[in-house]
């Protein structure tokens, strides 16, 4: 469905540090900076990328917006979870668990990053 999805960063190297350790435990190579000074990190199914805002203004993060991305057991999303909050991201929602809705069983952590985008690392449980 997504070609891909770029956050917005008023410090894209410190971004870059975060997104490096978390999606770094996903497998995902460390993400490459282009001569604008975006960072982009590329997937079998898709790019997500960080930037500074074009427009010049502060970046900011959207209210009600989450990025998700698949992680492969309830291990490796806590392993993303630590790995963000020991690099400049914050816990957020509840601690990393299982949850069961409309949607069905999953396992998930959330964190903001260092400029507050409020990401997710989902498993979905059989």
């Amino acid at each position: 469905m997504f070609s891909h999805v770029m956050v917005g960063a008023d410090n894209v190297e410190k971004a870059k540090q975060f997104y490096d350790a978390v999606l770094g435990t996903m497998g995902y190579q460390p993400g490459v900076m282009d001569d604008l000074g975006r960072c982009f990190y590329f997937g079998e199914s898709g790019v997500f990328a960080i930037t500074k805002p074009i427009n010049g203004e502060p970046a900011s993060c959207g209210n009600g917006s989450t990025i998700g991305f698949a992680a492969s057991s309830p291990e490796q999303a806590d392993a993303w979870h630590a790995a963000g909050v020991a690099n400049g991201g914050s816990s957020c929602e509840e601690p990393p668990g299982v949850r069961e809705g409309g949607l069905g069983k999953m396992y998930l952590a959330y964190l903001r990053d260092p400029s507050g985008n409020k990401i997710c690392a989902l498993h979905r449980l059989g």
